[in-house]
């Protein structure tokens, strides 16, 4: 069976899981790991036996590499799946996928323009359970959707030092509201703030109306001091 050779561009956190999983899966070959830490990239090109590259643009250069994950610091991840897309790479690109709609456009358009697949590790949408919801929805099992309510919550991570809560948790609620609802939402009411830490905020509450009187509630914060991962979905049945 023939493989595809992929490359993970960021190995000091989620990359890591992402070099582990192409090793493990069986229809691809990790080839290379990219790092600006050499020491970090070194260590993880030894556990697979593998190249280290800490100069992204020299391993984009090896023909070896189809496709590419991108799981650098938030700030940089647009840069770097760019990068890779100019290079002729499949690129998944971690969550934020840019700082702005103009960043994520670009991205889109160059993608489509040198015919490659770029899409967004939006992991949750290919949890079971949320899956099984989906099709609930769609085959209208719980009847019509009336609305759903997301709560995410922990306490502030540390390797936070990018991003607010918004890009980094509740960004991943937002999508799955998109993947239940299927649909746009036709107003948007959201609140964020910062309690206990100046740079970004830590708490925020979004409210997503759809059309028909469905709606949306998603509560994240980095202020409780235990994990609270909940969805609820309610229909008219």
């Amino acid at each position: 069976m023939r493989k595809l050779g992929v490359a993970v561009i960021g190995v000091g956190g989620w990359g890591k899981n992402h070099a582990r999983a192409y090793k493990e899966i069986e229809s691809t070959e990790l080839v290379a790991v990219c790092d600006v830490n050499a020491e970090r990239a070194k260590s993880i090109a030894r556990q697979y036996g593998i190249k280290a590259y800490t100069n992204s643009a020299k391993m984009l250069k090896n023909e070896d590499i189809e496709a590419v994950s991108v799981c650098t610091w938030s700030t940089m991840l647009a840069k770097e799946a760019l990068k890779a897309l100019n290079a002729g790479k499949h690129v998944l690109v971690e969550k934020p996928m840019a700082a702005n709609t103009k960043q994520a456009k670009t991205l889109l358009e160059t993608a489509e323009k040198n015919g490659l697949h770029l899409t967004v590790g939006f992991l949750m949408r290919f949890i079971p359970g949320l899956q099984h919801i989906r099709r609930a929805v769609e085959k209208k099992e719980i009847g019509e959707l009336v609305c759903a309510t997301a709560k995410r919550f922990s306490q502030w991570p540390e390797r936070i030092g990018d991003v607010g809560v918004v890009k980094d948790t509740a960004i991943h609620d937002i999508d799955v509201m998109r993947f239940i609802f299927d649909e746009e939402p036709i107003m948007v009411y959201a609140k964020t703030g910062s309690m206990m830490h100046r740079k970004f905020e830590d708490y925020a509450q979004i409210m997503l109306t759809y059309k028909d009187g469905k709606s949306a509630f998603i509560e994240s914060n980095w202020l409780t001091p235990y994990k609270t991962r909940l969805l609820t979905v309610t229909g008219s049945n």
